[in-house]
C-alpha cells in the first residue's frame, strides 16, 4: 500500500475518511498431552486465547519471503500475506511456500498502482489478473483485498465485492516501511487490541526481528494471531469460529457433555522420529462429528475409521462417523515440528 521510497512503499497521507476495517486472524493451536484430553461438545475454538489480532504482510512475495516464513513458523504464527500479482507471477514457488507454511494469501493488486484513478473496467482487470496469478501459484483463490496505499472508493469496493473479495485496511501501522527500528515496530504492535489488524511488510529485516517480541507481548495479553473472516472482517479462529466472549475455562474439562452432545478423548499411542499416531475415542453418541486442528506445518497423511474433510487451510479436519465404531485415528507428519499435538475443538452429534 505504499509509494516506492528507498525500495519500500510509503503510505499516502492518512485521511480521516479512510475506511478502517477491523479484522484479525487466528491463534496457535493448543497441544494435546500424550495422556489425552477430553473435550466436551461446547465451543472451544482457542482454549488459550481471549481474542485474536490480524498480522498482515504486504508486497510479497519477495526474495526474503523464505526468511519471513521461517521466523513466523518458529514463533507459531499464522498471518495473512497480501501479495502483489506480478510478484506472484515472477516467483510462484515463494507464494506456494506461504500456503505450505500455513499462511493465508490475499490480493494486493497487480502492480501496486493508485487504483482509485482507474476506470471500473481497469479495476476489474487488475484484481481478476491478481486473483488468477495467486490461484495458479497456490491453488487458493483469494477472499481478501487490500487496496494499495489504503486508497479506496465506492467503485473499487464494488468491483472487489463482485469478485468475492472483502476489502481490508488496517488499524495499526507498524511503520516498518518508514525505517522504524525493531523497538518501534514492537511498540506500535503493542497497541493492537482484539479484533484489530496491523500492517507490516515482507522483505524488511527489522520486521522479522520484531516478530518474537510482538508474539511475547500478544501472549502476555492472551491475544493470538488469527485469520480474517471474509464474511465479517473480524478476527476468528483458523477453523472460522468466532472469538470467545468470555474467558475460556482452564484445565481438563471434567463436566459431562450437554444433552445430546458427546465427548472426544485423544491420545498419541505411537510417536516416531518424523510422525505420530493419534487415537480419538468418542463417548455419548453413535453418530458423531469431531473437529480437530493441527499446528502448522504438521499435516495428516493417513486416517482410519472415519470420513474426513478439510477446511481451505488444510489444518482443520472434520471427522464424521462412518459406521466403523466410536474410535478413529490418523497419522500426522511432523514436518519439523515435533512438539505440537492436534487439538480437538468440538464433538457434536450427527
Amino acid at each position: 500500500m505504499y509509494a516506492s521510497i528507498g525500495g519500500f512503499r510509503r503510505p499516502s497521507t492518512p485521511r480521516t475518511s479512510r475506511l478502517t476495517v477491523r479484522l484479525a486472524v487466528l491463534a496457535s493451536t493448543v497441544a494435546l498431552s500424550a495422556a489425552g484430553l477430553a473435550v466436551a461438545a461446547t465451543p472451544s475454538s482457542a482454549a488459550v486465547c481471549n481474542g485474536y489480532v490480524g498480522l498482515t504482510f504486504d508486497d510479497g512475495p519477495t526474495g526474503s519471503t523464505s526468511a519471513l516464513l521461517s521466523v513466523l513458523r518458529a514463533n507459531g504464527v499464522r498471518a495473512t500475506m497480501f501479495n502483489v500479482g506480478q510478484n506472484v507471477q515472477s516467483n510462484p514457488s515463494a507464494a506456494r511456500a506461504q500456503v505450505d507454511a500455513g499462511m493465508w494469501v490475499a490480493n494486493h493488486s497487480w502492480n501496486h498502482a493508485h487504483m482509485t484513478s482507474m476506470s471500473q473496467s481497469q479495476m476489474q482487470s487488475d484484481l481478476s489478473q491478481t486473483n488468477s496469478a495467486i490461484q495458479s501459484a497456490t491453488g487458493v483463490r483469494p477472499q481478501l483485498f487490500r487496496p494499495p496505499y489504503g486508497e479506496t472508493n465506492s467503485t473499487l469496493q464494488s468491483v472487489a465485492s463482485s469478485l468475492g473479495l472483502r476489502q481490508v485496511i488496517w488499524d495499526v501501522d507498524s511503520q516498518d516501511w518508514n525505517g522504524a527500528s525493531v523497538g518501534q515496530i514492537v511498540s506500535n504492535a503493542s497497541r493492537l487490541q482484539a479484533g484489530q489488524v496491523i500492517l507490516m511488510h515482507d522483505g524488511i529485516q527489522n520486521t522479522r526481528d520484531a516478530i518474537p517480541q510482538i508474539m511475547a507481548n500478544l501472549s502476555s495479553r492472551n491475544l493470538c494471531p488469527g485469520m480474517i473472516s471474509p464474511s465479517t472482517g473480524r478476527a476468528v479462529a483458523p477453523d472460522g469460529t468466532p472469538p470467545p466472549t468470555t474467558p475460556p475455562p482452564t484445565g481438563t474439562p471434567t463436566t459431562p457433555p450437554p444433552t445430546g452432545g458427546c465427548t472426544a478423548t485423544a491420545t498419541t499411542p505411537n510417536v516416531w522420529g518424523d510422525r505420530y499416531n493419534t487415537s480419538v475415542t468418542v463417548q455419548g453418541a453413535g453418530n458423531w462429528t469431531v473437529v480437530v486442528a493441527l499446528t502448522p506445518p504438521q499435516r495428516v497423511s493417513t486416517t482410519w475409521n472415519g470420513s474426513p474433510s478439510w477446511d481451505s487451510t488444510g489444518y482443520v479436519m472434520t471427522m464424521r462417523s462412518n459406521g466403523s465404531g466410536n474410535t478413529f485415528g490418523f497419522t500426522t507428519m511432523m514436518n519439523g515440528n515435533s512438539s505440537a499435538r492436534p487439538q480437538i475443538r468440538s464433538c457434536t452429534t450427527g
